[in-house]
């Protein structure tokens, strides 16, 4: 009776993974690349909202407890890293921390193609900014706080946009996407 009636709810183990893989994750990752591109700061709610994401879909889904803690692990990996890099001034928080977020999300499987792709969408972002800010931007362009504001030269890579990206080609690649999607 009361599987039927989560059945007929949606709310089902598969539903709630499901759910956050295909809409909250995806839409977090949008958001924090719009942020970061409309304002160089990733909110701490976007990576706030990822954890208690995952640890709804973790504690919901197809995980197992050895699992859990692989995704656990490489979330803490990365979490080190990042922070040491923004310590040196290297990358920022925020930056630092939606790594470390969506590591949690990726684990361990999905790890070293996040880490790869970013880099890669990394490098081409930044060379495409620095290409832009060797120009003058187009009137209508000009006009716009936010375009003006990554056009200065003192100014970082939004590299949370890199990061977003691919977070989202990679996560269909990984074995919590597989299961939850597959059923």
């Amino acid at each position: 009776m009361v599987g039927s009636a989560m059945a007929s709810s949606g709310l089902t183990s598969l539903g709630v993974a499901s759910f956050g893989l295909l809409i909250l994750f995806p839409f977090l990752m949008a958001y924090a690349a719009a942020s970061d591109l409309l304002t160089m700061l990733i909110p701490n709610r976007i990576s706030l909202a990822l954890v208690a994401g995952f640890v709804i879909v973790a504690a919901t889904g197809p995980m197992s407890w050895a699992e859990i803690g692989y995704h656990l692990g490489a979330g803490a990996a990365v979490l080190a890293v990042t922070f040491t890099l923004f310590a040196f001034g290297v990358i920022g928080g925020g930056d630092a921390k939606l790594a470390a977020a969506t590591a949690l999300w990726l684990g361990l499987d999905g790890l070293g193609d996040y880490l790869l792709v970013a880099s890669i969408f990394g490098g081409a972002l930044t060379l495409a900014i620095l290409f832009a800010r060797s120009h003058p931007l187009p009137h209508r362009i000009a006009r716009m706080p936010f375009a003006l504001h990554l056009h200065d030269a003192k100014t970082g890579v939004p590299y949370g946009i890199a990061l977003a990206g691919a977070a989202l080609l990679v996560l269909p690649e990984t074995e919590l996407w597989i299961r939850a999607i597959a059923g």
